[in-house]
């Protein structure tokens, strides 16, 4: 076992000392150790519940016959952090919990890991984490929360919340209204309640095999998930004794895995975040994935799943009844090949043995190919001179007038300027909104932009209005909402050349987002360009400033200079 490393031998007499102390016995040190990595942390609906989790996960552990140590992780609240300078810390907090997870795996080494993450940054953090440590890995997720219901039933979430803040601006909602949204909204512990980007990641899980079916829709503080969390654990166990190299977290999570993770993000309309997380993955598992797949993927890959905020009365728990991953996955494998449904998962079968007898149990909430609500993905990578290594949208959550666009453009160098310009009227329809600066490097950071795009929706501006960024976008966010513009402002991208009043073109189905400006005018004011710099008073966001890659790059911390 990898753990002999501290435990056996004369010479590690001390080690065992200190292993004594914290409780193990002699018939302990035969037994595979366990690190069970908990994302517990009070101030996150989706977490603060997650230290009961650990309790159960390690006493099925000792059942097992396995001995835990639990551990923590960081975590970002981003509904919290945003709209002000603390979101400038949600990307940046991914690198921190990888980091972690590879710090105390490798320092003790332990034999294998059970992830109990739920939200945003924290479950490509501990993905990215236990690939590189690459000893056998599942991933329990908190789950989902319930949807949110007003007093007349209409359901309700967080990105409802966002918009309704919009609406009262502009007169159209009154205090008591949005009092009612801001208590009934998010009704319980669990990640927001929608399609937003911890449960894309989760939902991700399954569907990349580190999971075990359910892990993405199964609700949060419920029997079910509960059992789930125990069989989880025990199967972490059955793993590390087995001592099989292909338990390994990188024979798992390998280039099927990643391109199947693609697949059922374009079926189900996931977040626009999923890519910006699932090229960092790559790269961890040491696995080359071209931005450019993404649209190839998109073209075999009906989207059958449209969920919040993209459709707001479907939310979590209505594709839980419907069938699940498991559904979603088997109906996606019926049209082609694109779905690689022979690679292995932690529970031991096939993902094909796994969806062998799935079945769409509503197809009101999961539609068949044939009755797809596009016969393409839900997201798109668009090229053009505004987005030389690409820019992502969220096609899922544009309305099908939006699709081709032509606007005058409306720039703000940061995501503050924006919503006060936004709040004084000076975005109109027909125009393009302009948010820079705000990239992995400039923000840096890369702020979400759930503010400014929840007011334009609840201005009554989201089926006028396009935006583009080099910053990124809650998966609360609906609209033509263009982020990851790469290459940045920062790093002298044609976003930071951009006038106010120049014509920006987006065509969705042609994958273009170009600015409509004579080559010439363009070098001109290139020559006369110098970046915003924002004085950065972290010491922590300025190293990350220093050695972050851009959108396109998954944002990742570059680890050679």
């Amino acid at each position: 076992m990898r753990s002999d490393t501290i435990k056996r031998g004369f010479d590690k007499t001390p080690h065992r000392s200190l292993l004594r102390a914290t409780g193990l016995k002699d018939e302990d040190f035969d037994k595979p150790f366990i690190g069970v990595a908990n994302s517990h942390i009070d101030i996150i609906p989706g977490h603060f519940f997650l230290q009961e989790y650990g309790r159960i996960v390690k006493e099925a552990i000792r059942e097992a016959g396995g001995v835990p140590f639990e551990f923590n992780t960081i975590g970002v609240d981003d509904g919290i952090a945003m709209g002000h300078d603390g979101m400038l810390y949600s990307l940046p907090s991914r690198e921190l919990i990888a980091d972690s997870i590879e710090t105390v795996m490798n320092a003790h080494k332990l034999d294998a890991l059970i992830c109990i993450p739920n939200c945003d940054k924290i479950v490509p953090g501990m993905l990215m984490g236990a690939l590189r440590v690459n000893v056998p890995t599942i991933f329990v997720s908190g789950g989902p929360m319930q949807a949110g219901h007003k007093a007349d039933g209409t359901p309700i979430d967080l990105a409802t919340a966002f918009e309704a803040v919009g609406e009262h601006a502009e007169g159209n909602m009154t205090d008591e209204e949005l009092y009612e949204i801001e208590c009934e909204a998010c009704p319980s512990g669990g990640s927001c309640s929608g399609m937003f980007t911890a449960n894309s990641m989760n939902t991700l899980c399954e569907a990349m095999g580190v999971a075990l079916p359910g892990n993405g829709t199964v609700l949060a503080m419920t029997p079910e998930r509960i059992e789930m969390v125990k069989v989880a654990a025990k199967r972490i166990v059955e793993m590390a004794k087995s001592e099989d190299p292909k338990w390994k977290m990188r024979n798992i999570l390998n280039e099927d895995a990643i391109h199947n993770a693609f697949v059922i993000d374009m079926a189900m309309g996931g977040s626009s975040n999923t890519v910006l997380h699932l090229l960092a993955i790559a790269k961890e598992a040491e696995v080359e994935f071209d931005i450019t797949n993404i649209n190839k993927i998109g073209q075999q890959v009906a989207h059958i799943a449209k969920i919040s905020p993209s459709l707001s009365t479907v939310h979590m728990d209505d594709i839980n009844r419907a069938g699940g991953v498991n559904a979603v996955m088997k109906e996606v494998s019926k049209r082609g090949d694109v779905f690689r449904a022979d690679v292995m998962t932690v529970t031991g079968e096939t993902l094909a043995e796994r969806i062998k007898d799935a079945d769409i149990k509503d197809k009101e909430i999961i539609h068949t190919n044939e009755n797809a609500f596009s016969p393409v993905g839900g997201l798109s990578i668009l090229f053009g001179n505004l987005a030389e290594e690409g820019a992502v949208v969220k096609t899922a959550g544009i309305a099908p007038g939006m699709r081709q666009f032509k606007g005058s453009a409306v720039c703000f160098n940061s995501q503050q300027e924006a919503i006060a310009g936004i709040m004084a009227h000076k975005v109109k329809a027909g125009d393009v909104v302009v948010i820079r600066y705000e990239g992995p490097k400039g923000g840096p950071g890369m702020q979400e932009m759930l503010a400014p795009t929840s007011l334009i929706m609840g201005m009554g501006l989201g089926e006028s209005v396009a935006l583009i960024t080099d910053g990124r976008f809650s998966g609360a966010t609906r609209g033509a909402s263009i982020g990851h513009v790469s290459p940045e402002a920062a790093e002298g991208g044609l976003i930071g050349l951009i006038e106010d009043g120049d014509e920006i073109e987006l065509d969705v189905d042609s994958h273009l987002l170009q600015l409509n400006v004579d080559g010439e005018e363009i070098e001109r004011r290139r020559l006369h360009w110098k970046p915003v710099k924002k004085e950065i008073p972290s010491k922590w966001l300025k190293r990350y400033s220093l050695l972050v890659s851009n959108a396109s790059h998954g944002a990742a911390l570059k680890t050679e200079l």
